[in-house]
Order: structure tokens, then sequence, then C-alpha cells
């Protein structure tokens, strides 16, 4: 079993299904969220290693939380 987390953050369902359907043939343990405001939750409480993140979300640009201007709060 591999040994790091993944979130998956994608607003299309069957895309989300997708990925997460590869991550669980091979074993990754995942959580997913459909939009930012899921995610920024998911990544405060969760503390993914991997952030598998669609930048054109309908809610949060995923551009501004790879910016850090909501993710570097919520890691700290």
């Amino acid at each position: 079993m591999p040994n790091c987390s993944v979130l998956v953050v994608e607003d299309d369902k069957s895309v989300r299904n997708l990925i997460v359907t590869t991550l669980q043939a091979n074993d990754y343990p995942y959580t997913s969220a459909e939009n930012g405001k899921e995610a920024l939750s998911k990544i405060e409480t969760e503390r993914p290693d991997v952030l598998l993140l669609d930048l054109g979300l309908p809610d949060i640009d995923g551009i501004e939380v790879i910016n850090g201007s909501y993710l570097e709060k919520r890691l700290k």
C-alpha cells in the first residue's frame, strides 16, 4: 500500500470518479472534494500529502489555492 494520502479536488463527477477509481485500484488512501470550499476544509482537517486539483472550480479558483492565498493559512 502506498504511504501517501491524496486529496482529489474535481467538480466534474465523471472525472473525479475516474481518478478515484484509479487510486483505489492502486491502493492509495484518498479523499475527494467537489469544490474549493470543501477542499479547503479537508486540507485543514486531513492534511493530505498530495493534492490533485482542478484549476477551474466553480467557487474558489484552483489557482488561488495553489498561490497560497487560502492554502498557506491552513497549513500553518
